[in-house]
């Protein structure tokens, strides 16, 4: 077993329930705190997001991460991924909404595992719906940086939206 293995089979990533507290996560960021203190819950009950925790316990929050059907603009694709794809006006997608570690966990390599549990869980999805990439903002130009490490591209018409293809995707798990 390696050492990062090791470090993260301590942790757990599951659906975010009532048992969760909530109250004590902070990343840092006032408006992934927020959203995850009051908000991530009613998403969840009205299904337009589906929120999973990284948990030492059952009860701690050490990082999240959303997931919702999106949809994209063929036009506003770069021209060789396009001209791959039908030609729909619109293209399914899987938005990765926020995600955010915990300041507590800081250094442990939490957000790459918890960014390859949720291309994972897209790419398993996408079998049964339909997704052509995975979506995400990087609000920050740090944020970009860690997106374009793992091979995101980004949308020509809105430069801090990112994609990963599915068949990236795919590749990265084979």
């Amino acid at each position: 077993m390696t050492r990062k293995q090791k470090q993260h089979e301590d942790f757990r990533v599951e659906l975010l329930g009532k048992a969760h507290d909530r109250a004590a996560f902070s990343c840092g960021i006032e408006v992934l705190d927020n959203y995850l203190k009051k908000y991530a819950r009613q998403d969840v009950a009205k299904r337009v997001a589906v929120c999973f925790v990284l948990t030492p316990d059952g009860k701690v929050i050490a990082g999240f991460y959303t997931l919702s059907q999106y949809s994209v603009n063929l036009v506003n694709l770069p021209q060789e991924i396009a001209k791959r794809l039908p030609k729909y006006p619109i293209v399914p997608a899987t938005l990765l909404g926020r995600l955010a570690i915990s300041e507590r966990f800081r250094g442990r390599k939490l957000g790459e595992f918890l960014l390859l549990d949720a291309l994972y869980r897209s790419l398993r999805q996408s079998k049964q719906v339909a997704s052509f990439a995975v979506i995400v903002d990087a609000k920050e130009e740090a944020v970009r940086r860690f997106y374009e490490h793992f091979e995101f591209l980004p949308l020509p018409e809105t430069p801090n939206r990112l994609f990963l293809p599915m068949r990236t995707i795919e590749n990265l798990f084979n």
